[in-house]
């Protein structure tokens, strides 16, 4: 009986110590998402697992995050919107983490609708990345509600994009291959009429963008004091995103 208590015990602390992509927010309107692994709902969010982080550069997860499902629907934007991302922690904690960065990528789904399209051909462009404040302290770790907010592109082509949001959590990254992701996506429909370009060379496949010994990821000062730069990993903000 006490193995049994002390399984159920540490698979509570386990989900608790992790979290995932509660809901997205376009323009006011709230888009909630469903919990890892449970019976789903129709949502504009793709559903995970598990809750728990994807490790490896080079695990095809990182594209959208623990065996994400395609989502059944789409969230209405508009060139300019903005999406808030409200991350939260198991058991209906807060997000755990507090070291690292958010970024954020979109890709086009192309002619067809996102919830048909394969994320791990997707052709990822980064919009927004945040990382630590001019006093050492990580953007991440003010946020007490858990919400990222990004504004879309102001010259962003109509089209059916993945709002990729992702926070990668530092507190391993001592080490090679410490650090965790936190990768999540969401289907959106932009309307409008931006004419902007998204340049060949803004593009990255995940996996691909990131390696292990990337001095974003792999971190061995992360807990010295006196830090106040990070150096993002991928590639840099894209054009279209104004820079």
């Amino acid at each position: 009986m006490r193995s049994v208590l002390s399984i159920l015990v540490f698979y509570a602390t386990y989900v608790a110590a992790h979290g995932n992509l509660m809901q997205i927010t376009v323009d006011g309107k709230v888009y909630k998402g469903n919990a890892p692994n449970a019976k789903p709902t129709a949502s504009v969010i793709r559903q995970l697992s598990e809750n728990g982080p994807v490790k490896g550069t080079n695990n095809p997860n990182l594209a959208c995050g623990m065996n994400s499902k395609n989502a059944d629907l789409m969230a209405d934007a508009m060139p300019g919107s903005t999406i808030s991302f409200t991350w939260g922690g198991g058991g209906g904690n807060k997000f755990p983490h507090a070291i690292g960065p958010s970024l954020t990528y979109l890709a086009s789904c192309g002619s067809g609708s996102c919830a048909n399209f394969d994320a791990s051909k997707a052709q990822w462009f980064k919009i927004s990345q945040v990382g630590r404040k001019s006093d050492g302290t990580w953007v991440i770790a003010g946020l007490s509600d858990g919400t990222v907010s990004v504004k879309l592109p102001s010259t962003l082509p109509p089209g059916n994009y993945l709002a990729r949001n992702e926070i990668i959590t530092l507190q391993g990254a001592t080490s090679k291959g410490g650090a965790e992701f936190y990768p999540s996506c969401a289907q959106i429909k932009v309307g409008g009429s931006g004419t902007g370009k998204v340049q060949q060379s803004d593009l990255v496949t995940f996996p691909g963008a990131y390696h292990e010994d990337d001095p974003g990821i792999y971190v061995p000062d992360v807990f010295s004091p006196g830090q106040t730069s990070y150096a993002f990993p991928g590639p840099p903000v894209a054009a279209i995103a104004d820079g």
